[in-house]
């Protein structure tokens, strides 16, 4: 009985996830051929700057999750000593949650970025 939501959960997170992978794949490539065509040092300037801040970004928001995903691991370890009637999700479903958790919080400010710069950069500007 318990199982189905679970699965359904994990199966949602991962297909979210998978959703985020393909638009950080369609988006990059765009911005990518719009610098490339400008060349305009302002522009690369503002690549670098942002690739920077987006992996520090990534980097801190992962490490956060992952902290909160050792948390909950080492409770689920408590309560299985303390409280071992308790029905709980098997090791490898919480490493898998957890991994998919992280993965997520890391890729989301990288892709937030990326396709903030498709939009902005696939816009005409007007002058």
């Amino acid at each position: 009985m318990e199982e189905r939501p679970l699965v359904t959960r994990r199966s949602r997170k991962s297909k979210s996830l998978a959703l985020q992978a393909v638009k950080l794949g369609v988006a990059v490539p765009q911005v990518m051929a719009h610098r490339l065509a400008r060349m305009d040092r302002k522009e690369f300037h503002l690549m670098g700057a942002e690739k920077i801040a987006a992996f520090n970004e990534a980097w801190t928001a992962m490490a956060v999750q992952a902290f909160a995903e050792n948390q909950k691991m080492a409770l689920s370890v408590m309560q299985s000593l303390w409280l071992p009637w308790l029905p709980r999700k098997s090791t490898s479903r919480q490493l898998n949650d957890a991994a998919l958790g992280i993965l997520g919080k890391g890729m989301a400010p990288v892709r937030r970025r990326a396709v903030a710069n498709a939009k902005r950069l696939g816009r005409i500007k007007r002058r």
